[in-house]
C-alpha cells in the first residue's frame, strides 16, 4: 500500500482528474481486472462493489463481509500505480460511529477515494437526504483527520429506484445531490440517470462535479463531455461483458468442441508481464 505521503499525492491527483476531460473510470473486481484497466492507459480505477463481491462468492447488496471486502480492495490497490476509488455502497455500517472506523480502514489500505450511496439494500426506502448528508461529513471529517483529501463521490439512488429519466423525480434528486455537496461530497452520482437534457440541467444547477454511469444506452462520451459531465465509470458493465464474453465462448465450446474461437489479444508472457516484479 501507498505510505502517506505518496497516498495524500494520489487523492489530490485523483480530485484534479474531475476538474478537466471527463474522467474515464473503468471499475474493476480484483488485481487482475485492476491491472488490465492500468495497463490500457486509464488514469484512474474504481472498483465495483457487486464486481468484487461476485468474484468472491457473495451477491451484491453488502452481502461480502466486511473484512473479505476490504483485503480484495487491499490487492486491488497494490496491484497498480493509479489511485483507486472504492465502492463500498451504503457503507457496511449503520452509525455514522461504524462508518467512521471504515473510513480509517480504507485509508490505511491506500484507496483515494470512496463511493457512498443512500440506498439501504434492494426494496428498502432510502436514507433521508440529512441522515445520507450526516455519513458524508463523517467520512469528510475522518479524511482531514488522516490529512489525505479523500475524493467523495456521493450516489444518491433516486432515479434507480425511478427507473426511468422521469423530469418529475429531478427536484429530489437535485436537493440530494446540494445537501451531499454541503456535506463535504466531491462528485454526485445520480445512478440510473440517462437522458442527456437532465444531465445536462443537473450540471447546469450544481457547477460541481458530476458522475454518470457508462453503459449500453448511455449518451457518448462525447456528449457527456459537452453536457459538462466530470466523470464517467462503467459500474457493473466491464465485469458483465468480460463474464458473458466467457459465458458465450464456453458455450461454443461445448456445441462445437473446437478451442479455436478463444482469441484474444492476451497471451500467458503479457498476463505474466503484468505482475512482475518492477526493475530495479
Amino acid at each position: 500500500m501507498p505510505q502517506h505521503l505518496e497516498l495524500k499525492r494520489r487523492a489530490e491527483e485523483f480530485l484534479a482528474m474531475h476538474r478537466g476531460p471527463p474522467l474515464l473510470l473503468p471499475n474493476a473486481w480484483d488485481a487482475l481486472s485492476a491491472k488490465v484497466i492500468e495497463d490500457a492507459g486509464f488514469r484512474a480505477i474504481a472498483t465495483t462493489s457487486a464486481g468484487v463481491s461476485w468474484s468472491l462468492g457473495y451477491a451484491d447488496g453488502e452481502r461480502v463481509p466486511w473484512h473479505e471486502l476490504l483485503v480484495a480492495i487491499e490487492r486491488i490497490v497494490d496491484a497498480v500505480r493509479v489511485p483507486v476509488s472504492a465502492d463500498i455502497e451504503g457503507g457496511f455500517s449503520e452509525t455514522s460511529a461504524d462508518l467512521v472506523h471504515r473510513t480509517e480502514e480504507l485509508i490505511s489500505v491506500g484507496v483515494c477515494g470512496l463511493n457512498i450511496e443512500d440506498g439501504r439494500g434492494h426494496g428498502a426506502p432510502l436514507r433521508t437526504a440529512d441522515d445520507a448528508a450526516e455519513r458524508i461529513t463523517a467520512v469528510r471529517r475522518t479524511a482531514l483527520k488522516a490529512g489525505v483529501p479523500l475524493v467523495i463521490n456521493a450516489r444518491t439512488d433516486v432515479y434507480l429506484r425511478a427507473g426511468n429519466n422521469d423530469p418529475a423525480v429531478f427536484p429530489e434528486m437535485l436537493s440530494r445531490c446540494r445537501a451531499y455537496i454541503a456535506a463535504g461530497a466531491d462528485c454526485v452520482y445520480p445512478i440510473g440517470l440517462s437522458d442527456l437534457t437532465l444531465i445536462s440541467r443537473l450540471v447546469a444547477e450544481l457547477g460541481r462535479p458530476v458522475n454518470v454511469m457508462g453503459r449500453r444506452g448511455m449518451p457518448n462520451l462525447a456528449d457527456l463531455k459537452a453536457a459538462g459531465v466530470a466523470r464517467v465509470s462503467t459500474a457493473t458493465t466491464a465485469v458483465m461483458h468480460a463474464m458473458g464474453a466467457l459465458a458465450e465462448g464456453l458455450a461454443t465450446l461445448r456445441v462445437t468442441g473446437s478451442f479455436d474461437h478463444f482469441g484474444t489479444p492476451f497471451d500467458y508472457a503479457h498476463l505474466q508481464k503484468l505482475f512482475a516484479p518492477p526493475h530495479k
